[in-house]
């Protein structure tokens, strides 16, 4: 057999002896198998383009392409016909109901007839492609089992009992309770850079509402709440410890230090500071780069991200407005904080739509007001929540300075005894893609997933704080958003204009990515970002040998 063929599959007498073109094209096939004729249709003038879907097959599925992206042909003979191998189909329509991988002839989907793929074809996709198909299917019941019971920020024990030992299972020297309930698990596999790839792992005081058979019932144990994972951090879960094994299968095709962190209380913004003050580089290596993920409802198999600033900072304060309480019936002898709070509200709305440029984009949002016990008595203070989001230091000063000086003077006008008191609750950095970081890793995302599905995307108002730990290694950072939603459903609520009625958004009570090809593009998308950045020395001659940035 020619070098760089893979062995033939036990099952079989002989292999399918096809000869390799020096344009890395297969085009022809010598013979079919052992006492069958050859074929009519032996022989292909036409090449065609592998695309593997790893995702379970299913009218929905929306799976990544495979990591080697090469053209080859079918010899057409039984081999190509029945061979029982990996489900596949191209990207953004499976094949349901077959266990043979599939392609189509030419280039544009529903063109031309699906066909089997040749397995001795098949053999030559890395190996950590194939692995990532199997790593998927064991971890669909191990997701499910964490969405059903979900923890709050630092209360992540459950949680980080089964990463650790999954981990530990997996060859990683594994460390518990960094930053309270971090787990970090490290794999050396010889000299070169070190990359850390994050995920978190903390739940929501929400009470689910999706009506999934696996819809989590818990309460927090200290609050009583009912929580739930609505941000998709038990998604995230499962993709780092499948990377992490798709990882350590294919040792021989990089060389370097993974480090995987597995953050507590990101909803808080506290986690990744608590693991950075719990000496998270000084313990375990300073990364060269900060890689992480997060899911979004975009249509699955689809990743988007874009440089510079993708997600604002975010401020989150608590501010107290001081009256003085009495009788409901004798209000002139109070100072009403509810009728400070209520002007306080209105003029704070002020801020953007009256004092920054059309141009910058600033949300200030009051979510939470609170005053007084029964309604026949004057309060003495008056509590508002707000968050802030900003996109660059001189916008956010500026309007923490103008959130400032309203309080104070809606206090001053109403008489107030005492000044305001305003806290910072959370302050988190703006999650800012290094550029130059971010076209290595794009790259790689481009050429395991297919360029058309690496999206570029707007800046996003929502707010991490993954931002920290890069910050505090002086390590660039890429961060992407990976899809977990019904391609069908998307484009029919597109079609419509109702996508923000009809497909709920992290945080919602009915978020639910769809389990299987979610877990399997998150998977694909981080192994091939962590392979783009770990030493290529050690790989093969294959399509998902880093780049060089």
């Amino acid at each position: 057999m020619p070098s760089g063929f893979p062995p033939r599959p036990p099952d079989r007498p002989r292999s399918c002896p096809c000869r390799r073109e020096s344009s890395r094209i297969f085009e022809t096939c010598a013979a079919g198998p052992v006492g069958e004729p050859r074929p009519s249709n032996h022989r292909f003038t036409r090449p065609i383009e592998q695309i593997l879907l790893s995702a379970q097959a299913s009218p929905q599925s929306v799976g990544p392409r495979a990591f080697a992206r090469k053209r080859f042909a079918s010899c057409g003979g039984s081999c190509c016909r029945s061979a029982p191998i990996a489900k596949a189909g191209d990207v953004g329509q499976a094949r349901p109901g077959h266990g043979v991988s599939f392609f189509r002839i030419g280039s544009k989907a529903g063109k031309s007839p699906w066909r089997p793929l040749c397995p001795w074809i098949i053999g030559a996709v890395p190996s950590i492609n194939s692995r990532i198909a199997r790593i998927t299917a064991a971890l669909v019941e191990p997701y499910r089992d964490l969405h059903a019971h979900p923890e709050l920020s630092f209360a992540e024990h459950r949680t980080a009992a089964i990463i650790a030992r999954r981990a530990k299972a997996l060859g990683y020297e594994v460390t518990e309770g960094v930053g309270g309930t971090g787990v970090v698990a490290r794999l050396v596999n010889g000299p070169g850079p070190l990359v850390l790839l994050r995920a978190d792992m903390d739940a929501l005081p929400v009470r689910e509402q999706t009506g999934l058979s696996y819809s989590s019932t818990a309460t927090d144990p200290d609050s009583g709440e009912p929580t739930m994972h609505a941000c998709g951090h038990d998604m995230h879960i499962v993709c780092l410890l499948g990377t992490l094994d798709a990882l350590a299968a294919a040792r021989d095709q990089w060389s370097g230090t993974v480090l995987g962190v597995f953050q507590p209380a990101e909803e808080t913004g506290h986690g990744a500071r608590a693991m950075v003050d719990d000496g998270l580089f000084e313990r375990f290596g300073t990364p060269e780069i900060v890689l992480a993920q997060h899911v979004l409802p975009i249509p699955v198999g689809t990743v988007a991200t874009r440089a510079g600033a993708l997600l604002s900072a975010n401020d989150s304060l608590r501010i107290t407005l001081h009256g003085r309480g009495g009788h409901s019936s004798r209000p002139e002898t109070t100072i009403d904080p509810i009728i400070m709070a209520a002007a306080t509200v209105l003029r704070l709305q002020t801020i953007v739509s009256r004092e920054i440029a059309a141009a910058d984009q600033v949300v200030l949002t009051i979510g939470t007001l609170h005053a007084g016990t029964k309604d026949n008595i004057i309060a003495d203070e008056a509590q508002l929540g707000l968050s802030i989001r900003t996109y660059s230091p001189e916008l956010r000063d500026r309007v923490l300075a103008a959130v400032r000086r309203i309080v104070h003077a809606e206090a001053d006008a109403a008489g107030a005894d005492r000044p305001p008191t305003i806290e910072t609750l959370t302050r988190l950095p703006i999650t800012f893609n290094d550029a130059a970081a971010l076209d290595k890793t794009r790259a790689a995302l481009r050429d395991a997933l297919g360029a058309e599905q690496v999206l570029e995307m707007a800046a996003f108002p929502a707010s991490e704080d993954v931002g920290n730990l890069a910050e505090a290694a002086g390590a660039p950072l890429s961060f992407w958003f990976f899809g977990g939603a019904d391609p069908a459903k998307v484009a029919a609520a597109q079609e419509r204009g109702t996508v923000d009625q009809d497909i709920p958004m992290n945080h919602s009570p009915y978020f639910a990515p769809l389990a299987e090809p979610t877990i399997n593009c998150g998977i694909t998308a981080f192994t091939a970002a962590a392979v783009a950045w770990l030493d290529p020395s050690r790989t093969g001659d294959v399509s998902t040998s880093p780049r060089q940035a």
